[in-house]
């Protein structure tokens, strides 16, 4: 039992039709493990946040508000069904009360202006709005992993040092998974490759989005329904 390790990568219910981790039971299992903090990090959304907050606090777990957000390949204002429709996944985790207001924002913008399929920023947007916050690269869907699924590993690492640059040395971080996908082995290989590169650290998540193994049967059932 590690008490050091914390899941900076969760899904909840908000997570519509994805996420089958019940906020009001996450705080609980958290302290099951023997963990002391976890993050909540839904597609596009802060939905949960508040209950999320209020039930870390209950159980005496520290709460860490995030949101795996989705970044447009162009422009957010850009909506052409052949060029815009995928988006790339990306993890950002607040820090203090200004990270908290620049994450609303983000989030805010994202549907109000950015949204096609899902709700959406930009690189250009980001500019403006990281103090506070910490990024993480994302699973395969994120614009790292999927550059070196491509084969692009000098696009992968140039988007590296542009969101490092962006957030600043120490607030970006390359993340790493193993579900037991092919392509994860590939891409971590190379994400390690990336670090020793350009000294950006690196840090292990699992993609949680059921909290028991039993529960994978039901969030399937989701996924099938999405």
């Amino acid at each position: 039992m590690n008490r050091r390790f914390v899941h900076l990568h969760l899904h909840s219910e908000y997570s519509l039709l994805d996420g089958a981790c019940r906020i009001k039971d996450i705080p609980k299992k958290v302290k099951e493990m023997g963990h002391d903090a976890v993050a909540i990090t839904d597609h596009g959304v802060m939905y949960g946040v508040a209950d999320f907050y209020k039930a870390c606090k209950k159980e005496g777990i520290k709460p860490i508000i995030g949101c795996e957000v989705y970044v447009a390949v162009r422009s957010m204002y850009d909506k052409d069904r052949n060029l815009d429709y995928q988006s790339n996944h990306l993890v950002l985790l607040v820090k203090n009360e200004i990270g908290y207001h620049n994450l609303l924002y983000l989030v805010s913008k994202a549907f109000t202006d950015g949204f096609y399929s899902k709700p959406r920023i930009d690189i250009e947007l980001l500019k403006g709005h990281t103090e506070g916050l910490i990024a993480l690269s994302a699973c395969l869907a994120g614009f790292i992993p999927r550059a070196i699924t491509a084969g692009d590993y000098e696009g992968a690492q140039k988007h590296a040092l542009l969101l490092n640059y962006l957030f600043g040395d120490g607030n970006f971080y390359l993340e790493i998974q193993n579900h037991g996908l092919a392509d994860q082995d590939i891409v971590n290989k190379a994400i390690q490759k990336i670090s020793q590169q350009t000294g950006i650290g690196m840090v292990a998540t699992n993609d949680v989005h059921y909290l028991n193994k039993e529960d994978s049967d039901a969030q399937a059932i989701l996924m099938c329904i999405q």
